[in-house]
């Protein structure tokens, strides 16, 4: 081989070699930066990871929604019209969250099947809904309909 392309071939190898680090350096970097969005069907399916920074969404429980009177930490219940789980947080709740509507929560799927929420948000207004619980909210009334006895 040629000394002018034995040179450029180590070349492009450091090349790839060096971004191949630092592409692999990013990944693990970002690993804890990622949160999965999970349904409440989803969850108690089992196809949640525990113990991992997750998301969860879908309607507030009418009536589920318990305050503890000498702290911030709250308990309620959503549902994507299927399952329902129960989210723990401790905090200040946004001004929108309310029963029967949307809310999205960031935090951990516990052992005890209790979600423990590190942040609790709600829809900004009256006409949206995040993309991910109307989509969990109309698969799960799909699959309602196609579980629900037809008439004949």
């Amino acid at each position: 081989m040629k000394p002018a392309r034995k040179q450029r071939l180590q070349l492009v190898i450091f090349i790839v070699s060096v971004a191949s680090i630092g592409i692999g350096l990013a990944v693990y970097a970002l690993r804890d930066n990622i949160n999965l969005f999970y349904t409440p069907s989803q969850m108690l399916a089992g196809e949640a990871p525990q113990n991992t920074r997750i998301r969860v969404g879908g309607m507030v429980v009418v009536d589920s929604f318990v305050r503890n009177e000498d702290s911030l930490d709250t308990a309620f219940e959503v549902t994507d019209g299927a399952a329902n789980i129960q989210i723990q947080y401790s905090g200040i709740l946004p001004d929108l969250f309310a029963e029967d509507e949307a809310a999205v929560a960031l935090g951990y799927w516990t052992s005890e099947k209790i979600f423990k929420a590190e942040e609790v948000m709600a829809k900004h207004d009256e006409e949206y809904t995040p993309p991910e619980v109307a989509d969990a909210m109309e698969k799960a009334h799909q699959a309602t309909d196609k579980n629900a006895p037809g008439l004949h």
